[in-house]
């Protein structure tokens, strides 16, 4: 929550014309999120994991040295940018150790039996930070550090990432486009953001040709589009793969009202894609399924989003009702589209790819 990411006009720049604002990426929407699962009673119920320090060998296996001592400099000092749309403040880099060092703790109890899944409530995100850039409000990235980690320390050999935020997980790509013990899913709104980035033909290359999925969805896709991309795409391409880990950078974006998205997501549609996951991660990987938070920036309705996702990873059902669910299930577009049907169509090609 000390992360500061000062005064923007949402993810821009403060300065006339543009009046001083609040930063998109503050802390409210993680504080309200924490705070439901409170006031649900879901809070005692659950198994708490305490964050750790990611360490410099940790994240050096993603991310430079050069970049590191970057961010150590600015963090030392008033604070800056690590990159663009990506300001920090006055221990940001320390802050930023402990988020990647959370989904590490999350990931090393799950490998250690000692919880079934988990989720990782962390800030600052990750899956836009490039090796040596930090980017969309991300200064280093969490679930490519933790994929690493999955091979280096526990020896595994397959790792899907499947990344449901609203915005193309860019970096998390780049991590691992050459790799093929890495299948990395995207499923995001169509050139969203990061601009020209995202698209079907970005399949990986060498190696790892054909175990990078692109599915950009166009605007305005509703919960019908999104179990569609699930069953004929991701859960297909999962299956395909049969990884022995699931990670998924979890942002809450493509909730209808997001500011920073255009999609129509709600609390039933975010349940219900955790199902599906959960159901392959049984099937395939012990149930080893970790989630980590990235974005999402409406902070009325990512705290339902996140519970649902809580209670279906937990198996507890809390009776705490979702009062935007009925007004988000009622807009106009929820079931799935002719071009969107289109568009999933076309995804669906890649699969070809992973199979041979």
């Amino acid at each position: 929550m000390w992360h500061n990411t000062g005064n923007y006009a949402g993810p821009v720049p403060y300065g006339n014309p543009v009046q001083p604002d609040t930063h998109a990426e503050n802390p409210e929407t993680k504080r309200r999120f924490r705070n439901l699962l409170e006031v649900a009673g879901l809070t005692p119920l659950l198994q708490p994991i305490a964050p750790r320090e990611a360490t410099e060998e940790e994240v050096l296996r993603f991310h430079t040295r050069e970049y590191l001592e970057k961010l150590k400099s600015l963090s030392a000092g008033i604070g800056g940018d690590a990159g663009p749309y990506t300001p920090l403040g006055r221990g940001s880099y320390e802050i930023a150790l402990l988020s990647a060092g959370g989904v590490l703790a999350a990931l090393e109890a799950i490998m250690a039996g000692e919880v079934d899944n988990a989720y990782a409530l962390v800030r600052p995100p990750g899956h836009h930070a490039l090796a040596d850039l930090g980017m969309g409000f991300c200064l280093l990235g969490n679930a490519a550090i933790a994929c690493h980690h999955a091979f280096a320390h526990y020896g595994l050999e397959r790792v899907a990432i499947v990344d449901w935020d609203v915005h193309h997980g860019n970096g998390t790509q780049s991590a691992f486009y050459e790799d093929p013990r890495a299948l990395t899913i995207s499923v995001h709104q169509d050139n969203c953001f990061p601009p020209d980035s995202g698209y079907r033909h970005e399949n990986g290359s060498g190696a790892g040709e054909g175990y990078n999925v692109n599915i950009p969805l166009p605007p305005g896709s509703g919960v019908g589009a999104y179990e569609a991309a699930w069953d004929r795409v991701v859960v297909p391409a999962l299956q395909a793969f049969k990884p022995q880990l699931i990670i998924v950078p979890s942002g809450f974006d493509a909730g209808a009202y997001d500011p920073l998205g255009r999609m129509q997501m709600h609390s039933d549609g975010y349940r219900s894609l955790t199902r599906k996951l959960l159901a392959v991660a049984d099937d395939y990987c012990d149930g080893r399924l970790l989630l980590c938070h990235e974005g999402g920036y409406n902070t009325w309705t990512v705290p339902f989003f996140g519970l649902a996702v809580m209670e279906t990873l937990s198996g507890i059902t809390t009776g705490t009702a979702d009062p935007f669910l009925e007004m988000a299930a009622a807009l106009g577009g929820q079931e799935l589209q002719p071009h969107q049907d289109e568009a999933i169509s076309q995804a669906e090609q890649l699969l070809a790819k992973l199979a041979s």
